[in-house]
């Protein structure tokens, strides 16, 4: 059985790592390394990446701006298809900072990103409870995003 299991892990590892694969920067169309160039000013980059997904084939830049993360998600024709940044929990509204503490708790909390996918704006956050990681989203009132 546990042999089964192993084969079953190793499968599931392999097609996530074929999901996503880095590649360098003249490896995407022309309009994406326009947009990459558009959205890169003032952050250095860090790496680049080509997924499918539902289909459609994306490319993802990673950036450090102002010393915190930020990756830049884009189709095959150059237009921003998500944007994720690490941002302080002090600079959140509110609802969602409180909604993010009560998830928090007696846990640690890793990490808070703003996102912006599809015109809708929320914040996903990475947290550490009792040995285990999780991720939450709210938006900008504090409610679950699904």
């Amino acid at each position: 059985m546990d042999f089964l299991k192993t084969i079953f892990i190793m499968s599931l590892l392999m097609i996530a790592a074929a999901a996503e694969k880095k590649i360098k920067m003249q490896e995407m169309p022309a309009a994406v390394q326009q947009a990459v160039k558009d959205q890169s000013k003032g952050a250095v980059i860090r790496g680049f990446a080509q997924e499918v997904e539902n289909g459609q084939t994306l490319y993802e830049m990673e950036l450090t701006v102002n010393g915190h993360a930020k990756d830049v998600t884009f189709d095959g024709m150059g237009k921003v298809v998500s944007v994720e940044e690490e941002v302080p929990l002090e600079s959140i509204a509110g609802p969602a900072r409180e909604a993010i503490q009560k998830a928090v708790g007696k846990g640690k909390l890793q990490k808070v990103e703003s996102v912006t996918e599809n015109g809708n704006s929320f914040y996903e956050a990475s947290i550490r409870k009792a040995g285990k990681s999780s991720e939450i989203k709210v938006d900008a009132n504090g409610a679950p995003v699904k």
